[in-house]
């Protein structure tokens, strides 16, 4: 594992020894209260075999070991629009939430790259935060920041070959009628910005999405994707093909908002490190306010 400023990883391993859910597992042998198990399991302190584990009633059987963080957090940053997940010298990974841009747009706009420049400076890092991706405005979730132009410069070169597996979820209007599928089109920009599909090459460029059902209720349906391409909007645009835009949407959705937002959230990062090579695999519970839904 690459040093990490952020949680400095010293563990304790204890083998299972009888089965049961890891949350009785864990109150059982920690002598916590059920609250700070519980913000242990969610600040991403458990592992279950070697994986970081955030589900409280993943299911723990005799021979599995369990290792317990026993780093202290970083206290220094604080922030309600960014979290950071993960850091090392070369790269921060950050779970972003609805409201903040992922860089700056006009002279006073609230973005993570600020917030965590501000950061860096008050822990006397001397580096900056390198855009490598993009999530808009008012979509939540995994984000990765590169903290030298050499990590910056192999993460936007090679993000095809780097990133092996990058998820969100989503509210989406209407029920689905397949619970999988892929949608795949030419993908363009008109001069208003509004960026519109075809199902022959436009001269924009090709986009394939694939889309797993998680559930349906109520005129609304929780569904993963998984992105092949990253294009600009393609959620959003592959969603309002189906007809089930995504709620909240103002630019491509039916006006169908229930949770007074986009419902969109980037919830599972998984890359190789560009500079260690190593296996990085983060990911995010899907917001409570899409599960509340269903």
């Amino acid at each position: 594992m690459a040093t990490n400023r952020y949680n400095r990883e010293r563990y304790e391993t204890l083998v299972v020894k009888d089965e049961q859910p890891l949350l009785e597992w864990l109150l059982s042998h920690l002598g916590q209260s059920k609250t700070k198990v519980k913000a242990t399991l969610q600040g991403r302190g458990i592992k279950v075999d070697g994986k970081v584990v955030t589900q409280f009633d993943f299911v723990l059987v005799p021979g599995m070991t369990v290792s317990i963080s026993k780093s202290k957090k970083n206290d220094s940053f604080k922030s309600r629009y960014v979290k950071i997940i993960y850091e090392d010298q070369y790269l921060v990974v950050v779970e972003k939430n609805i409201g903040i841009l992922s860089m700056a747009a006009g002279h006073k706009s609230l973005n993570v790259k600020s917030v965590l420049d501000d950061y860096f400076h008050k822990t006397r890092q001397a580096c900056r935060a390198h855009v490598v991706h993009r999530l808009d405005r008012d979509t939540s979730g995994l984000m990765v920041y590169a903290k030298d132009m050499k990590t910056e410069q192999i993460l936007e070169k090679n993000w095809h070959q780097i990133v092996y597996d990058r998820r969100y979820v989503a509210v989406l209007s209407g029920e689905m009628e397949e619970d999988d599928g892929t949608v795949a089109n030419w993908l363009k920009d008109n001069k208003a910005y509004v960026t519109y599909s075809s199902p022959t090459d436009n001269g924009g460029k090709y986009a394939v999405t694939h889309f797993h059902v998680f559930d349906r209720k109520d005129n609304h349906s929780l569904v993963e994707f998984k992105l092949e391409t990253g294009r600009k909007n393609q959620i959003r645009v592959h969603s309002a093909d189906m007809g089930h835009p995504v709620c909240g949407d103002v630019k491509y959705g039916n006006g169908d908002n229930p949770l007074h937002r986009l419902c969109l959230h980037a919830y599972v990062l998984c890359f190789y490190h560009p500079i260690t090579h190593e296996h990085l695999e983060f990911d995010t519970p899907i917001p409570t306010s899409f599960r509340s839904l269903f």
